[in-house]
């Protein structure tokens, strides 16, 4: 019996439609390299105030440890692509997933935490770094502040007559989400100020106008670095959550993803992993080595 012609073309329509439904998963795995090979480089993403992570000045390539770590899988690229570009891209915080998402990036570079929301848009490679949330006080901030992040005995503070109970954090971060939640679910008179950059957030803090200036543990460090005064800041050694870093990734990719993973074990298990260490964080990089190779894919 013959199949009338309308219903044949029904059907071609309905095996084509399948056939691509099939075929997506497929072309998403090799999306990625084949962008990468197609266009000629590598696009890196990275966030410019966020050392020692990642850093940039007009008019001269990124540097920091996010950095570093990425140019490994960029040197793992190029094994199948010779002479491959590099190409340094400046994002944000908040503009930085959708660049992933969006093909515009195929790394993003920073001090960048994973959670479950942003892997909503983003995957991740396994971690490069782990820290956690504290807060950089001036050495007169109010006594509260003082018990809350310092392990030693608070020391009377002299601006807590005035104190304007004022915390500064950045704008679009894990930490002010979290911070926000937990003075949601109790009665307080602290107040939020949000920040563009950790900058911003340090000078406010230098000119009183917030009290403690929240980020993670890591990144106070070497923002106090450059203070105006350093010797009048202190670093909290009580942190309030966890950070896993990572570097951010293209969802549906686990090809790209396994690439990126085998680039960061293989330096991590290399005698060039300790000096970078080391070169960006001193004499904690022996604790931060054994922390990374606890957590890494082997």
């Amino acid at each position: 019996m013959q199949m009338p012609r309308r219903m044949a073309k029904r059907m071609t329509r309905l095996l084509l439609v399948g056939l691509a439904l099939c075929l997506t998963p497929f072309a998403a795995a090799a999306a990625t390299l084949d962008t990468i090979a197609a266009r000629g480089a590598v696009r890196i993403g990275y966030i410019a105030d966020q050392a020692p992570f990642s850093s940039g000045r007009p008019g001269a390539e990124p540097v920091g440890y996010a950095i570093d770590l990425c140019g490994r899988i960029a040197d793992e690229i190029e094994h199948q692509f010779p002479q491959l570009r590099r190409d340094y891209v400046e994002t944000t915080l908040a503009n930085g997933f959708d660049a992933v998402k969006n093909e515009e990036i195929d790394l993003l570079c920073g001090s960048i935490t994973v959670n479950l929301n942003r892997r909503e848009t983003v995957d991740f490679s396994q971690p490069i770094f782990l820290t956690g949330a504290s807060a950089l006080l001036r050495k007169d901030s109010p006594d509260y502040l003082q018990t809350l992040f310092l392990d030693g005995p608070a020391v009377h503070a002299v601006s807590e007559r005035v104190a304007t109970n004022v915390i500064g954090m950045r704008a679009n971060t894990t930490t002010a989400a979290a911070l926000r939640e937990a003075l949601a679910i109790q009665e307080s008179k602290t107040r939020l100020a949000d920040f563009a950059t950790h900058e911003d957030g340090l000078k406010a803090l230098e000119d009183r106008k917030i009290d403690a200036y929240i980020a993670d543990q890591v990144l106070l460090i070497s923002l106090a670095k450059r203070a105006r005064d350093p010797a009048a800041l202190e670093v909290g050694d009580r942190m309030f959550t966890h950070e896993p870093y990572a570097i951010a990734l293209r969802r549906d990719d686990a090809d790209f993803r396994l690439l990126a993973d085998r680039a960061l074990t293989d330096f991590y298990l290399s005698d060039d992993f300790l000096p970078l260490l080391e070169s960006y964080f001193g004499a904690e990089a022996p604790m931060l080595h054994t922390q990374i190779i606890m957590q890494h894919v082997p």
